[in-house]
């Protein structure tokens, strides 16, 4: 322990040096934290890390599936979820029966149970590589929607692969009835168990004294416990935390004060970027061991890297074969939701970019290692460091092939130049100027209910809408504090009525629901 500490710390302050050093060069930080692992493996000396297989889906994912369902909108959510649906359950499965079917044909021994096992790995797409990556360049609203919830489902939908190809390889047998109850199940059960978790959770935070360290401390907590029921009754852990997730952070303004929220969001960004980048150190880590256990086995490194390449190679085509069929369907039935400007070859070139935009990473690595080394009876598990390396394989040339390429592609071709959305600046100042008269009439009806100082109301709008210093404002004592919180509530609630609106950006509302926050805290700390 005390020479592993030591490495792990360094590695921690290096996955910092290069998230900043990304963010300077403008890239995607994943980028540069995998290709850091990988030239670190080569360094003679440094310790083994051997992560337990048991341990990586609890330690990793439930954190990263939580956080994600509190970033994401659910109102958008709902406005597409024919296409986000299709790509979460539809296009992994269609990936991973892709997958499936090249490799038993093409790999010498490999069977149809270890072609869907291999195929569950590697079909969902990476969130937060997809993310980093496209924050350097325009890209409509309605397009990270779709990659966002695309990325919260098709977790679940390709570990549920994962698992029945896993039983399958064990036993030798698939009963498709069985499979279905137990899918059925794990669907219904895990999202049951998820919103009534989440519930439980609420209802903890509005029992609980308003304390922020105790509501952070709790929320790090609430993932694993959601994943560690769902999974501890055979359902899914990911879509228990996912459901149990999106239940909570749609009524965060009803059991979080404004102190959990704006503390909490800071612990959160910090704990998530930490798992996200050890995650990718350990994808470039690792792979000189995979390499290692490859040989042992008699395989050939370069055979080994053509399959590799070759299953790159099909989750690519299998993508983009997949956007064609959904811009197809969507022209044939939702034919509305289709851009009204642009050329026919912009729209044909969408579902291609879409298509590109595949690549893997948290998911696919924990899935991965998390293969038993051995079965039930004691014999080794079959072409597990194949299985490993090829996985590691389809990450990496996803990762810097798509990675690098997807923004020039992008910039080049301005495919989203034509989609007229509302510029975000545009759609923040109308919002300000909505919140400034809905804060004028509330001032004016404390004014009218008997408010003895008729030059407050102005005072008070002139201290919003210029954020000065308030240890300067006599105005603002003790007497006049609670009107003003009061008028920060109202301005919440107006907020939340305003975003059931389907047309307002609800990343604008939640931007303004922030600054309030930090108004509030600005006022507690003064006082």
């Amino acid at each position: 322990m005390q020479n592993i500490l030591p490495f792990f710390l360094a590695m921690i302050a290096a996955i910092v040096l290069l998230k900043m050093l990304a963010d300077k060069l403008k890239i995607a930080y994943p980028l540069l934290i995998v290709t850091a692992g990988l030239v670190l493996s080569f360094i003679p000396g440094l310790p083994v890390i051997h992560v337990d297989p048991n341990l990586i889906f609890f330690i990793f994912l439930p954190p990263l599936l939580f956080e994600a369902t509190w970033a994401i909108s659910f109102k958008e959510m709902k406005k597409w979820w024919r296409i986000i649906g299709s790509f979460a359950f539809l296009v992994v499965l269609f990936t991973a029966f892709s997958v499936a079917v090249v490799t038993t044909y093409l790999i010498p021994g490999f069977t149809l149970a270890l072609g869907f096992l291999l195929g569950g790995i590697v079909s969902p797409p990476d969130a937060v590589s997809t993310g980093a990556i496209t924050k350097f360049v325009k890209i409509p609203k309605s397009t990270s929607t779709i990659l966002e919830g695309e990325s919260l489902l098709n977790d679940a939908s390709s570990l549920i692969i994962f698992r029945f190809a896993l039983a399958a390889v064990g036993t030798g047998q698939f009963i498709w009835q069985d499979a279905t109850l137990e899918f059925l199940w794990m669907v219904i059960g895990g999202v049951g168990i998820g919103i009534l978790i989440g519930w439980f959770f609420v209802q903890a935070h509005k029992w609980l004294p308003a304390d922020a360290p105790s509501d952070i401390a709790l929320t790090l907590i609430e993932p694993y416990f959601m994943y560690w029921l769902a999974e501890h009754v055979d359902s899914s852990g990911v879509l228990a935390v996912v459901s149990g997730g999106l239940y909570m952070s749609n009524r965060r303004l009803l059991f979080l004060n404004s102190t959990s929220r704006v503390r909490g969001y800071s612990v959160w960004e910090s704990f998530v970027f930490i798992l996200n980048g050890i995650v990718f150190f350990l994808i470039g880590l690792e792979l000189p061991e995979i390499v290692e256990g490859l040989r042992s086995k008699g395989i050939e490194l370069k055979t080994a890297i053509g399959y590799g390449v070759l299953v790159t190679v099909v989750l690519i085509i299998a993508r983009i074969i997949s956007s064609y069929v959904a811009l197809l369907a969507t022209y044939i039935f939702r034919r509305s939701v289709l851009p009204h400007r642009g050329s026919s070859r912009r729209r044909f070139l969408i579902p291609l970019l879409l298509g590109w935009t595949g690549m893997r990473g948290v998911v696919s690595l924990a899935a991965a290692l998390a293969i038993p080394v051995y079965l039930d009876d004691g014999s080794a598990f079959p072409f597990r460091n194949l299985i490993l390396f090829i996985t590691f394989i389809a990450i990496l040339l996803t990762l810097l092939i798509q990675g690098l390429t997807l923004p020039y592609f992008i910039k080049r071709t301005k495919l989203f130049d034509a989609f007229t959305e509302e510029p975000e600046a545009v759609a923040r100042q109308k919002l300000r100027e909505g919140l400034m008269t809905h804060t004028r009439q509330f001032l004016q009806g404390k004014l009218n209910d008997g408010l003895p100082n008729s030059g407050l109301i102005e005072k008070l709008l002139r201290h919003w809408e210029e954020k000065t210093k308030a240890s300067g404002d006599e105005w603002l004592n003790e007497k006049t504090k609670p009107i003003f919180f009061e008028m920060l509530e109202s301005q919440r609630k107006y907020l939340s009525d305003l975003n059931r609106d389907p047309e307002i950006n609800e990343e604008v509302v939640r931007w303004q629901l922030y600054l309030i926050d930090l108004e509030e805290e600005r006022l507690k700390n003064q006082f």
